[in-house]
């Protein structure tokens, strides 16, 4: 089994999330959070935020961290266990651009009932969940935007 770790983003404009869409030679398609692989010497935080720009475009600042997903797949030789560090991340604006080398074909901000429906697995829908809780409480005490 090969351990691996990703660092990802939900990424908060306006009240909206921003999700990508991949299609990956039409045998995988799904929208999905933007998540990347830790390079080495990195920090988490560092590959969250580099991973949210190379995928999407987007320009977005760590409001805190949220939790870790993990799950299993099968490659041809062997077993990839994947761990996930979510941020909650606020956008400066509703720019994306997907990027096409990761099969990545579209790309925008959606609702959360809207995002909460699109996203293709359930860990996604649930850090999704987390993160807009977050959210909703730092716009109650009137903190949300306070970290830029």
């Amino acid at each position: 089994m090969i351990e691996a770790t990703s660092c990802g983003g939900v990424v908060i404009f306006r009240g909206k999330i921003l999700l990508l869409y991949k299609n990956y030679r039409n045998r995988y398609e799904g929208w999905v959070l933007p998540k990347g692989t830790v390079e080495d010497g990195e920090k988490h935080t560092e590959t969250a935020l580099r991973e949210v720009k190379e995928e999407s475009g987007a320009d977005a600042v760590i409001v805190k961290y949220i939790g870790k997903t993990s799950y299993n797949f099968n490659t041809y030789s062997d077993v990839v266990s994947k761990n996930v560090h979510w941020y909650l991340m606020m956008a400066d604006s509703f720019y994306s651009k997907p990027q096409r080398e990761e099969y990545f074909c579209d790309s925008g901000y959606y609702k959360y009932h809207e995002a909460y429906h699109l996203l293709k697995f359930p860990n996604e829908k649930q850090i999704l969940e987390d993160a807009y809780s977050e959210y909703l409480a730092l716009k109650k005490e009137r903190l949300w935007g306070k970290q830029l």
